[in-house]
C-alpha cells in the first residue's frame, strides 16, 4: 500500500510540475500553495515509493535530472531566441526541481543511514 502512494505521488507530482511550469506565468498567489504540494509530493515519494536496491538507481537519475533542470533553467535566460516558451520551460524546470530535490535528499539520508547502520 505504501509503495502504490509512492508511485501516485510521484505521478500526480510530475503532473502538476508539468502544469504549474507551464502556468506558472499567469497563478499569481495559487503558485505558492502548488509549490508546497510539490514539496510535500518529493517528500512522500522519498520517504515511500523507493527502498532497497533502487535506491541507487534513483539517486543517479535524480541527480541527472536535477544538474539538466538546473542547467536548463541558468541556459533560458541568456537563450534570446526561446523568448516565448522562455518563462514556460524555465517554470517546467523549476517545478521539476521542487519535486526531486526533496525527494533525492530524503533517498540519499536514507541511504547514508543505512550505511552508517551496516544494512
Amino acid at each position: 500500500m505504501e509503495k502504490q502512494i509512492g508511485n501516485y505521488s510521484f505521478i500526480i507530482g510530475v503532473i502538476i510540475a508539468v502544469v504549474l511550469g507551464l502556468a506558472a506565468p499567469k497563478l499569481g498567489q495559487a503558485q505558492a500553495w502548488l509549490w508546497s504540494l510539490l514539496i510535500v509530493l518529493g517528500l512522500v515519494v522519498g520517504f515511500l515509493n523507493v527502498s532497497g536496491k533502487e535506491t541507487k538507481d534513483f539517486l543517479l537519475v535524480t541527480v541527472s535530472l536535477v544538474i539538466v533542470a538546473y542547467a536548463g533553467n541558468a541556459q533560458i535566460s541568456s537563450w534570446g531566441s526561446v523568448e516565448f516558451i522562455g518563462p514556460y520551460l524555465s517554470g517546467v524546470f523549476n517545478s521539476i526541481l521542487a519535486l526531486v530535490v526533496p525527494a533525492s535528499v530524503v533517498v540519499a539520508l536514507k541511504e547514508v543511514w543505512a550505511l552508517a547502520k551496516g544494512d
